[in-house]
């Protein structure tokens, strides 16, 4: 039995991966979906002052609050921001990280940095009506809410060396506007990477559920 916390891209709440939580309970995982701050069913709490540590702190939180421990952590998208701090502010309870399409940032790096100009100009032009929310994109599903700016400006601070965890990376070919090409480029040559592909869209529940089912499962044994 593993123990995994998954960290929903922008956006999104925990709802995202409800049916993938409770498949993963049926096979006798401890599973936790998580809501990030401002967004989902906890959009109440949306502010100007939500930035990416705000994020970082409700992971921690919960692995602190519930007594986690040897943590599979899956985060998807933006996620990976969140999973990378998480990582760094407490590794001893990690076992692993799997980052599905997401940011493997370095130090000082922030979303918007990595995102590319496509997304860089969504978030601004999002975030013109109240200067600190960016509206979700037309196409997603309509219980995605707006996400806080400064969680997509604020640089990442590493102070730590990487800890000697599993590490993996999935990316999903299938969608042309991707920013995540250099990133799989770049962690396929490490060997302390276990990197897979799936010819789908950045939707990676909607549309490649069992794959990534297959692989989460994999990676967790």
């Amino acid at each position: 039995m593993a123990t995994i916390v998954l960290i929903p891209g922008g956006w999104h709440g925990g709802w995202y991966f409800q049916s993938f939580a409770e498949v993963l309970r049926a096979q006798s995982h401890r599973v936790y979906p998580i809501t990030l701050t401002g967004l989902g069913e906890r959009r109440h709490l949306l502010a100007p002052t939500i930035n990416l540590d705000t994020h970082i702190d409700d992971v921690v939180e919960l692995l602190q609050t519930e007594q986690l421990s040897d943590v599979f952590l899956i985060g998807h998208s933006y996620g990976g921001m969140v999973l990378s701090g998480v990582i760094d502010r407490i590794p001893s309870r990690i076992a692993g990280a799997l980052y599905a399409d997401a940011y493997v940032p370095a130090d000082g790096q922030s979303c918007f940095e990595l995102a590319g100009d496509l997304f860089r100009a969504m978030f601004l032009e999002g975030a013109a009506n109240d200067g600190f929310s960016v509206p979700p994109p037309s196409h997603l599903d309509s219980r995605a809410t707006a996400h806080p700016l400064a969680t997509l400006l604020q640089r990442l601070r590493i102070a730590n060396a990487p800890p000697p965890i599993r590490k993996g990376y999935i990316y999903l070919s299938g969608w042309i506007e991707t920013p995540f090409t250099r990133v799989y480029q770049r962690v396929r040559r490490d060997p302390a990477w276990q990197t897979f592909t799936l010819p789908v869209g950045h939707n990676i529940i909607r549309d490649a559920f069992d794959g990534f089912l297959n692989i989460a499962l994999q990676f967790v044994h």
